[in-house]
């Protein structure tokens, strides 16, 4: 509950509001009740961090299973991106609360963007158009929740089936 309620903060208040104070005045408790939980901001960052990993792993293995090729795991990554309202909001919520707070954060974004990307072979067509797919699910994922772009959900699937007829499926 706190951290939806964290999340909710961030997506509707912005990064900067999330504070332990402004969590449990939401929350209805006091400071001290959210500080048992979180001993700390840096705390509660990484939990919503870690909350969505999970999310986000369990939604990654339901597309492509527990032992994908480099490409699979683009797909899959595509896939979810486009696929699950309620991650791409914890995902928002949690990469710009992480970044924009927490530099020390960073580090760990840029290794999981890595991870991503790091087994695709680039030197083949399949591997070069797996890795625009993933940049391009990024891109739209990005500029639809940080709201930089109005994208409404008929406009949403159809980027998605854009991304992967003409990038995936070729």
């Amino acid at each position: 509950m706190l951290l939806d309620l964290a999340e909710d903060i961030v997506r509707t208040k912005g990064a900067a509001s999330l504070t332990i104070e402004a969590l449990a005045r939401t929350a209805g408790i006091t400071k001290g009740g959210v500080q048992y939980t979180f001993a700390s901001k840096a705390a509660l960052i990484e939990s919503i961090g870690t909350r969505w990993l999970s999310r986000y792993e369990e939604l990654l293995e339901h597309h492509v299973g527990p032992a994908p090729t480099p490409v699979e795991r683009v797909k899959g990554h595509v896939a979810a991106t486009f696929e699950d309202e309620n991650s791409a909001d914890g995902k928002a919520a949690g990469v710009m609360t992480m970044l924009m707070q927490t530099p020390e954060f960073l580090q760990g974004t840029r290794e999981w963007y890595r991870d991503k990307l790091e087994n695709v072979d680039t030197t083949t067509s399949e591997g070069r158009m797996a890795r625009l797919a993933f940049l391009a699910a990024e891109g739209a994922f990005y500029l639809r929740f940080l709201r930089l772009m109005e994208i409404d959900d008929a406009q949403w699937a159809a980027i998605y089936q854009d991304i992967n007829v003409q990038l995936l499926e070729r």
